[in-house]
């Protein structure tokens, strides 16, 4: 497999090395209905065992901490939700005023996460009208003074406070005083973790991208292992680490 190489960098020395997560896409397969979506047991089993291992094993999620964490549920993992902006104590003085304008949007599937707010569209039977109309709210949203990103099959309005994965995540490796990691990841917002761990300055980066059609440019080309979704991913890089 090409990644043995990299991968064998950091299994030689675990306890110095950092195992980094996205969860959904990832870790737990993309369903329609994100209140829907399940980690596998032994995907699991697998992060339980990364635990005691590696120096640190984080989920880094677009989902809250909280929500990451029940969905995930393996205690030792370190949760940080939101894309990283639950790290930013400043994104709290957006919250108002996010929610001042989301809440003027009539939308059948909006989630709210506290500092950001998704509208999900995977289940709306027209998909064309539905990307207009929600192209439309990110750009009166970007007008508001928002951030509008567009994921898989989703539209997220958050805080322009300058914290994604990358800032996440290097924030994490600081914290740990780690050189080594691994990152994983499936949509937009992963590739600022690429990005960031490639900026870091580390001994070792090994960067996951784990695909599908839906996968966004910049993904696969970022990324230094690919991998076609997230039963691979457990299979071919959760159980060599």
């Amino acid at each position: 497999m090409p990644s043995n190489g990299l991968l064998r960098r950091l299994t030689e020395s675990p306890a110095d090395a950092a195992i980094l997560l996205d969860v959904d896409g990832v870790l737990a397969p993309i369903v329609e209905l994100p209140e829907d979506a399940a980690v596998p047991d032994a995907t699991r089993a697998e992060l339980e065992r990364l635990v005691g291992r590696y120096g640190l094993v984080a989920c880094v999620s677009g989902r809250t901490s909280t929500d990451a964490a029940r969905l995930v549920a393996v205690d030792g993992i370190r949760y940080v939700g939101t894309h990283g902006l639950e790290l930013e104590p400043e994104a709290g003085d957006w919250r108002e005023r996010l929610h001042t304008f989301t809440n003027t949007i009539e939308w059948p599937l909006k989630e709210d996460k506290g500092l950001t707010v998704a509208f999900h569209y995977r289940t709306v039977e027209d998909g064309d009208a539905a990307e207009a109309f929600l192209a439309d709210v990110a750009e009166r949203a970007r007008a508001y003074g928002l951030v509008a990103l567009f994921g898989r099959k989703v539209l997220e309005l958050r805080p322009p406070i300058h914290a994604d994965k990358g800032t996440a995540v290097c924030r994490l490796l600081e914290e740990t005083r780690l050189a080594r990691a691994l990152y994983a990841g499936d949509d937009t917002t992963d590739i600022d973790a690429f990005r960031g761990l490639a900026g870091a300055g580390l001994e070792v980066v090994v960067r996951v991208a784990v695909v599908s059609p839906e996968a966004p440019p910049g993904l696969e080309s970022d990324a230094d292992v690919v991998v076609p979704g997230p039963e691979a991913f457990r299979d071919e890089i959760l159980r060599s680490l």
